[in-house]
């Protein structure tokens, strides 16, 4: 409790509306397709069609709430965001025809995306001294929001899945009351020149950053990518893997049970380690990187379930080390005015990512195998190595890289 009142307000009331809308898009999210293939009627190549176009408009999204977060500031974006969502969410629960349907779910997700850049943009600024902290915090409450929406989505969707989407409208709603009331967004101009003592950047002075910046953005938010298109595979060609080898339903559950409580206990004490040690961020990213290629390594050979739950646990580790930390990296690349877009490319990558990682597992699963499939993503996670070791070339000198720590 007294780690809890240390941190500023801004960002207590970041963290709460965060957990609040985590929830909410945890109680749906994994449920679309049942609904649309048990309630609609749908083929699960039609639910599928429908979620790319889903997730293509949450990409879309993802630039739009960074280039309105760099003009009409970070709250009212987050509103805009969040009301369109909700309006959306409660015209879905109205029961609608297939067409409207399609078009409501991609409106869905360009609101959807827009939300985030402008969170993870406030959490630099809310709390500057903080560090990484920040980003870690919210990092820890989407994962904790996604285990608690997802257990108690099920429940409620047992009644009518009316509820679910009235459920998720109504966090946001709660939402936009938390940010509205509570949440007073700091001045713009709060220092020409950003120092940060425990920054692994540089000052920068000037309003827009220098192309190299910019550059050294593109090549970690392409590492940051090919690590989404990895681990997007545990939920969706390993869950068929698992289905084949006889698994249940409830033992491929149970993975993401155990998932999120190794983010919520293993967390806090993998980056007090890290910081701890005060290892470069670049080894960090590695580590995280190596961390993915031993997952798909061990279950090639182990079809165990003890094998899937250990490969859960390294890939839960790495997880921790790469996805708090790209946000925060984007966050000391940016410029003064442009903290959104930079976030707003961090979320389009990841949502990129998500988006080609289903069908690139799919065809390779289907045509190849699962053995090729496993090879494949040990391959990809090779090109995010490859981003993450060279990411930092292009903004300093050897010297100035040796010297970059992990924020304390």
């Amino acid at each position: 409790m007294s780690i809890w009142r240390s941190y500023p307000k801004d960002l207590k009331v970041l963290l709460i509306a965060m957990l609040v809308n985590s929830i909410g898009m945890a109680f749906l999210w994994p449920l679309h397709t049942i609904y649309m293939t048990q309630a609609m009627g749908k083929t699960l190549s039609e639910a599928g069609f429908v979620l790319m176009l889903h997730s293509a408009a949450e990409i879309v999204g993802s630039f739009l709430g960074g280039y309105l977060y760099d003009r009409i500031r970070g709250k009212r974006t987050l509103l805009l965001a969040v009301l369109s969502s909700a309006c959306f969410i409660f015209i879905i629960s109205m029961g609608l025809s297939w067409q409207i349907y399609i078009f409501m779910m991609i409106l869905l997700g360009l609101g959807i995306g827009t939300i985030f850049p402008p969170i993870y943009a406030l959490a630099g600024v809310v709390w500057k001294e903080g560090g990484r902290k920040s980003f870690n915090l919210i990092y820890l409450v989407l994962n904790f929001g996604v285990a608690v929406g997802t257990a108690l989505g099920g429940v409620v969707a047992q009644f009518s899945f009316q509820y679910v989407f009235w459920v998720n409208g109504f966090t946001y709603l709660l939402f936009i009351f938390i940010v509205w009331f509570a949440l007073e967004e700091p001045d713009r101009d709060f220092g020409q020149v950003r120092e940060r003592k425990d920054s692994f950047m540089r000052p920068i002075k000037e309003a827009r950053p220098p192309l190299q910046s910019f550059h050294s953005l593109m090549i970690l938010c392409l590492g940051f990518m090919f690590c989404w298109i990895t681990y997007i595979q545990w939920q969706t060609s390993i869950s068929n893997y698992m289905h084949q080898l006889g698994f249940s339903l409830s033992a491929y559950s149970a993975l993401w049970t155990i998932n999120g409580l190794l983010i919520l206990l293993g967390q806090p004490l993998i980056q007090w380690l890290m910081s701890r040690m005060k290892s470069p961020v670049k080894w960090q990213l590695l580590s995280g990187v190596f961390f993915f290629m031993a997952t798909f390594a061990l279950l090639s050979f182990s079809h165990s379930y003890g094998g899937f739950v250990m490969g859960m646990v390294i890939m839960t580790i790495g997880e921790i080390l790469i996805f708090p930390a790209v946000p925060a990296i984007a966050d000391r690349l940016a410029p003064l005015d442009r903290r959104g877009m930079y976030q707003g490319i961090v979320s389009g990558a990841a949502n990129v990512g998500r988006t080609i990682g289903p069908l690139l597992g799919g065809l390779l699963y289907d045509e190849f195998g699962t053995l090729v499939l496993l090879y494949a993503c040990i391959f990809i996670c090779g090109f995010a190595l490859i981003c993450f070791g060279t990411f930092q070339r292009l903004q300093y000198s050897q010297k100035e890289v040796s010297t970059l720590k992990v924020n304390k």
